[in-house]
């Protein structure tokens, strides 16, 4: 009997090309064709056509969020804090969401690159870490550095501290993801699944913390940051 399975949707026991035993990227690939158009393999970052692709969109965009957050924390100076709680839960809940989609699929596309060819293949050769599927994915990615920013706005509106490495982070990772693009830098995966594994967690532990519940794990946060920024210093003196 002919399976009655749609062929975009692959399902079937974890295997090299199927880690998780259900295939993410014709699902992936179905939802952004009928968004975009057309297929996410056939995306290309091209500088001053692709959206967010020039210095100056990017430069724009960060000193806006500069003068919003210290003109915001100024203009909150003589004011209650704003209790945001609803919106807050939100704001994590779907950066969580987005970050475990984006995880997923980087892992579905290099499990199977590591695994046949090394590391150093991944990282170094422009076939390995470079091809049209994580070109689009380090595009989304990128375009997610820019919601992040949200994050420092629900600070200063709560009347929240806004330290150094918190504001110098968000800009300076937006920057970051953006030269990687630019520069077809294949070794871009390392930074960006770390950054995203700990996003992950980092985010759902926000919006429960704004559920009220008790996490007893985050003290194991900063310890999985700390982490993530030895491995990426490693990488790139490497």
């Amino acid at each position: 009997m002919a399976s009655t399975t749609p062929d975009w949707l692959e399902i079937g026991a974890p295997t090299l090309d199927r880690p998780f035993g259900l295939k993410l990227w014709p699902l992936f690939s179905r939802g952004y064709q009928a968004v975009m158009g057309y297929k996410p393999e056939q995306f290309r970052f091209t500088p001053d056509q692709t959206p967010m692709s020039t210095m100056q969109e990017t430069t724009v965009a960060l000193c806006l969020y500069y003068a919003i957050i210290f003109g915001g924390r100024e203009f909150m100076k003589d004011r209650p804090p704003m209790k945001l709680n609803g919106l807050f839960k939100i704001h994590n809940f779907y950066l969580t969401a987005i970050s475990g989609i984006l995880l997923g699929l980087f892992l579905e596309q290099l499990i199977p690159t590591l695994v046949r060819n090394g590391v150093f293949y991944a990282i170094c050769d422009y076939n390995g870490g470079w091809t049209p599927q994580l070109v689009v994915l380090y595009y989304l990615n990128y375009l997610t550095k820019f919601l992040e920013l949200l994050d420092t706005v629900f600070l200063f509106l709560k009347k929240k501290p806004l330290t150094f490495l918190h504001t110098y982070h968000h800009g300076a990772t937006a920057l970051l993801c953006y030269t990687q693009l630019l520069g077809n830098t294949a070794v871009s995966w390392v930074p960006i699944t770390l950054n995203l594994t700990v996003h992950v967690v980092m985010y759902w532990y926000y919006f429960q913390s704004a559920r009220g519940v008790k996490i007893w794990w985050k003290k194991y946060i900063t310890m999985l940051q700390i982490i993530q920024f030895v491995i990426d210093l490693g990488f790139v003196y490497f």
